[in-house]
């Protein structure tokens, strides 16, 4: 009789202890999100919205969302940038290698030359890494200074590229009249010696997109003769429109979008 009562007792157990269980489990959401800090879901929303630029998904876009503003800053700052830019050279170096030159003298390569070859992030820190909106005064005043440093990474390409026989061609949106000298000055003050040609807006392409003036002059270049083995930008525009080369390479800027 004993016997009965305690296994009658432990029944009783178990079914009181499925019971709680199946209520708490009932109440569980499948997928449920873990509380997440509001740091951290700005980090989660700026990394988004980074990826989305450097995929060209988000287009036109003025300014960064002012709550990505240390997000933009730690990216630049933080050796990530640095990372991502070595990074994306080294795969463009192994695609140089594997070219074979002609004895012509006509294999060309194009580089963009702000924020690709030469950084302009010091003037951006000012304008809280893009921020602000654009500035085309302040930027002007900016370059004529001289100052920009080479990107290590890309100046590492261009005397490789150099070196190996091709023709490198700068092409940059810069306007002729007033930031020519500047930039030959500053591009060689940080070693950008030895490229084929300079080139940048003259007075005819005022007022075009960077995608109808940089597609011209690869245009150009074409009719010269010059096979376009590769092109190497920070932004889309550069690496969009006609005679884009062989292979385009772009290299991250979440700073400011140039259509």
């Amino acid at each position: 009789m004993f016997n009965a009562m305690a296994q009658r007792l432990q029944e009783l157990m178990v079914l009181f202890f499925l019971a709680i269980f199946s209520k708490a489990v009932a109440g569980l959401k499948p997928y449920a999100r873990a509380n997440i800090t509001p740091d951290t879901a700005i980090n989660n929303y700026c990394l988004s919205w980074r990826l989305a630029v450097e995929t060209n998904n988000v287009r036109g876009w003025r300014t960064v969302p002012v709550q990505c503003l240390r997000y933009i800053e730690a990216y630049m700052l933080g050796g990530q940038y640095e990372r991502d830019v070595e990074f994306i050279t080294e795969q463009i170096l192994s695609y140089v290698s594997g070219i074979d030159l002609a004895d012509d003298g006509l294999d060309a390569w194009i580089l963009d030359v702000d924020d690709t070859c030469i950084s302009n992030m010091f003037y951006y820190k000012g304008k809280r890494y893009g921020c602000d909106p654009y500035d085309p005064a302040g930027f002007k005043a900016w370059a004529l200074m001289g100052g920009c440093p080479a990107i290590p990474p890309v100046f590492r390409l261009f005397r490789n590229l150099v070196e190996t026989g091709f023709k490198v061609f700068l092409v940059t949106g810069r306007d002729q009249e007033t930031l020519g000298q500047a930039t030959v000055d500053n591009l060689h003050s940080q070693g950008f010696i030895g490229y084929e040609r300079l080139i940048l807006r003259t007075a005819s392409y005022k007022g075009q997109s960077a995608v109808t003036f940089k597609s011209d002059i690869r245009r150009q270049l074409v009719e010269e003769g010059y096979r376009i083995w590769g092109n190497v930008g920070d932004q889309w525009s550069d690496l969009q429109g006609e005679f884009l080369g062989n292979r385009t390479f772009k290299l991250p800027n979440p700073m400011y979008f140039v259509p």
